[in-house]
């Protein structure tokens, strides 16, 4: 299945439009217009960031069965625990800047960031991805 197809029946699936594809990824209108429509495909690394994005398994795109995992009332009012940036900092021995460009260049599998204005950033970084990925016993 192409890209553009797997990208329509996860939104489909998620019930979300275009516009929060854009929201939710970052990515601007155009490339995702452009990815719908099967003008362009991501990059494996942008396509496994449209996935994290959507709350999706990093590889959906990549994998033969594509079903969105359904999840229980009580998962959704929970929502996915996330780590202060400032935290992941300290745990890592880092500055708070530094993991913060790390987010914003897309170095850092656990998390990613989304540019809400010209100067202005929100973090979001997965707890249970962090500590599984760096090693960190919960």
């Amino acid at each position: 299945m192409k890209f553009s197809e797997q990208l329509k029946a996860a939104m489909k699936q998620l019930e979300i439009s275009q516009s929060q594809v854009v929201g939710m990824t970052g990515i601007c209108k155009n490339s995702i217009s452009q990815y719908l429509s099967g003008i362009n495909i991501p990059t494996e690394e942008r396509q496994k960031h449209i996935a994290i994005s959507l709350g999706l398994a990093p590889d959906y795109f990549s994998k033969e069965d594509k079903q969105v995992i359904a999840f229980s009332k009580q998962a959704l009012d929970k929502g996915i625990q996330r780590l202060d940036v400032m935290v992941a900092a300290k745990i890592l021995g880092m500055t708070h800047t530094t993991v913060r460009k790390g987010l914003q260049q897309g170095v850092f599998p656990w998390g990613y960031t989304i540019k809400t204005s010209a100067n202005r950033w929100t973090y979001f970084i997965n707890a249970k991805w962090f500590a599984e990925i760096e090693g960190i016993e919960t």
